[in-house]
């Protein structure tokens, strides 16, 4: 089946430029001015045609949560939001710890996604953050990396232990950096937000305290090495210096960093997530981690729940928020848009960079997978999330103006998500 993207502006080589691309058995077979009378023409002009988004840190809650998410409507939405490519966090029943239980999530990936799901092995057994490491080596060639996200590893020894296997197997060890000590009952950002309305508050030191110790493991035993969803501004200069030394250390944050502060919350379970959102200075920082490249990565951690397990306000509420169906427009709009950030950079943190660190592609090039997002950046819409794909719909951004709406999405060729404004229909998810 041949498909021709026609009159878009295509990202190529850092840049956009205006091109045609021709897709043949999930390939991309030429990027320029291009023309073939069997393939079908799809009128992009206009339009901005983006290497599929990549999501390194997402929550699917399959096998044993299919009540908050399922694989399926999951990496539904992830084709909605422009993705090609998730990577599953291990937060699961049976946790992916050994082979057979990492099979029955690939069992489940097999049968119900819609885009390219790739998930993490546990670094500990039951994901516990300590004791028995996980079965790395007989799940090595299945998974993207290895994390406990949602627990920080508490001993130092059995980090250490999980480096040295990970560098020995050429996988990175992908951490949640959380020193459990520090942490005394908080659930927001230890600032003013907190002290004005009476929470108790997370301070910033459990975070960057833990990367902190694992930079120094690093040190010791060379294992390639990324921070999940940085939040401070002490965890930005640590990884700054990290790579200034030459250690392979990365790190990604969120959205909502970059975007809100803590006097940006209000009483309702879609502001609660973890770590949370922090202060003005702390977003300052992740801002200038982002322009600077200290930070490569923007991930969402799209992590849903239940209607009922967020109705309980900040203090009650679970840890998390949905990501996937908002992240491109909300940061386009407010950091692109406002001239924060070129809309090459996002692309390159929400794409390239993630598929050059964990092997996933990234890229628009003749021979490469047609994994392609078609982006209007014109369309203006207002987010409403009852109309999510997504089980979640925990947000902070409901309700938010936003521009730049993903009109297709091609995952090897194959179209998952088509939005009826490019014609053709209905939505269509899967076709």
């Amino acid at each position: 089946m041949k498909k021709l993207l026609k009159g878009g502006q295509v990202y190529s080589g850092g840049a956009f430029v205006r091109a045609d691309v021709l897709v043949e058995d999930g390939i991309v077979a030429a990027v320029g001015a291009a023309a073939d009378p069997q393939a079908e023409v799809v009128d992009v002009a206009g339009k901005h045609l983006l290497p599929g988004l990549i999501d390194v840190h997402v929550h699917f809650r399959e096998p044993g949560f299919s009540y908050k998410e399922t694989i399926a409507s999951g990496s539904r939405a992830a084709a909605r939001g422009g993705y090609t490519t998730v990577c599953t966090m291990p937060n699961l029943n049976p946790a992916p710890d050994t082979a057979e239980h990492l099979q029955e999530q690939l069992e489940l990936i097999r049968e119900g996604a819609v885009v390219k799901v790739v998930p993490y092995g546990t670094i500990t057994m039951r994901q516990s953050g300590g004791g028995e490491l996980s079965q790395m080596a007989r799940m090595r060639d299945r998974v993207v990396g290895f994390s406990d996200d949602g627990r920080g590893v508490q001993e130092d020894g059995v980090m250490e232990a999980a480096m040295r296997e990970a560098a020995r197997l050429e996988r990175p060890i992908v951490a949640h950096c959380e020193v459990n000590a520090l942490l005394h009952g908080g659930y927001i950002h230890d600032g003013e937000y907190a002290h004005l309305h009476g929470h108790k508050g997370i301070c910033s030191e459990s975070e960057w305290r833990q990367v902190e110790r694992d930079i120094e493991l690093v040190r010791r035993t060379g294992c390639r090495y990324h921070v999940c969803h940085v939040s401070t501004k002490e965890s930005v200069e640590l990884v700054r210096r990290a790579k200034a030394e030459g250690l392979a250390v990365s790190c990604e944050t969120a959205p909502h960093y970059l975007v809100m502060t803590d006097m940006d919350l209000r009483e309702e379970g879609r502001f609660k997530m973890n770590p949370p959102i922090r202060s003005a200075e702390d977003r300052a920082a992740l801002i200038r981690g982002i322009q600077d490249g200290t930070i490569e990565v923007i991930a969402t951690d799209h992590a849903p729940h239940s209607a009922a397990e967020k109705a309980k306000g900040l203090a009650g509420s679970a840890f998390g928020i949905v990501g996937l169906e908002t992240s491109f427009p909300v940061l386009y709009t407010r950091l692109v848009r406002e001239g924060v950030l070129s809309l090459e950079r996002l692309v390159e943190a929400m794409s390239t960079a993630p598929g050059r660190l964990f092997g996933l592609g990234g890229e628009i090039a003749v021979g490469h997978a047609a994994d392609i997002a078609v982006f209007d950046l014109e369309a203006r819409y207002r987010i409403d999330s009852s109309d999510f794909l997504s089980q979640g719909h925990a947000t902070p951004f409901d309700g938010w103006e936003v521009q730049g709406r993903n009109v297709l999405t091609l995952v090897d060729g194959r179209e998952v998500y088509r939005d009826p404004s490019l014609g053709g229909g209905d939505v269509a998810i899967g076709a």
